[in-house]
């Protein structure tokens, strides 16, 4: 199997480069709607993309910002998703609260879950058994090849009812709330940013091993998403043929 990837010398040469391709998607998806969605993801890599999105004079009153998934934590906390998204793209691009659909993360894991999955049906106005197609999600991948809060060995890599759902790291020692396969795999686009050395050995395993996304959970979008585009750093990519 083989993957859609732009390769890069750097982490921050591969987040620049998506920040722009990612923006590329939303000018197309405002082309013909009113306002597009898109969601993201967090970690040290994201924020130098976010930082980028940032710079252009951009509509972003015409964009509604979600997050693939979040720490349980409050959005003052270090550790959250948000708070690094507020800093690096929310304010500097004067995005309007309106616009701003964050995970409510401080609540109980379980019933952050739920209302987060209710908001998302409302906005998109789904009846139960629809699910959305935001026009981009952006996600990470970790060195145990986990994407979004879907870890190894969960059986949430298998739902396909579900949109959102609380989870339990016994790695992290940590509850996270997380968006489902079902809802990633109908996005409309998906950009991969993946950087680092030590993602270079599960990049080539998700894409050359066997698929059992159990094992190996980001195989669910390099073998099952529509429209997908990685974006590497060297290291990253360094196993890749």
């Amino acid at each position: 199997m083989s993957i859609h990837k732009y390769t890069y010398p750097d982490p921050k040469l591969a987040a620049e480069a998506c920040a722009h391709h990612i923006l590329g998607l939303l000018e197309e998806a405002l082309s013909g709607e009113s306002l597009a969605t898109l969601a993201v993801s967090g970690g040290s890599t994201p924020k130098m993309m976010f930082q980028e999105m940032a710079k252009p004079r951009f509509e972003w009153e015409r964009i509604h910002l979600f997050w693939v998934d979040e720490r349980a934590v409050p959005p003052t906390d270090p550790q959250s998703n948000y708070k690094m998204a507020e800093e690096a793209l929310i304010r500097p691009a004067h995005i309007p609260a309106r616009n701003v659909h964050r995970i409510p993360a401080e609540l109980r894991p379980e019933i952050a879950a739920a209302r987060y999955a209710d908001e998302i049906r409302a906005f998109f106005g789904l009846e139960q058994s629809e699910e959305p197609h935001f026009d981009v999600i952006h996600r990470g991948m970790g060195p145990d090849a986990h994407t979004a809060s879907l870890f190894p060995g969960d059986p949430l890599i298998e739902d396909r009812e579900g949109l959102v759902a609380a989870v339990y790291s016994e790695k992290l020692s940590q509850w996270r709330i997380t968006m489902l396969p079902r809802l990633l795999l109908a996005a409309r686009k998906t950009v991969m940013l993946v950087t680092g050395a030590d993602k270079a050995k599960p990049l080539h395993d998700i894409v050359y091993e066997p698929y059992d996304p159990k094992r190996l959970p980001a195989q669910i979008t390099a073998h099952h998403g529509r429209s997908v585009v990685w974006f590497l750093d060297e290291a990253a990519a360094s196993l890749m043929d």
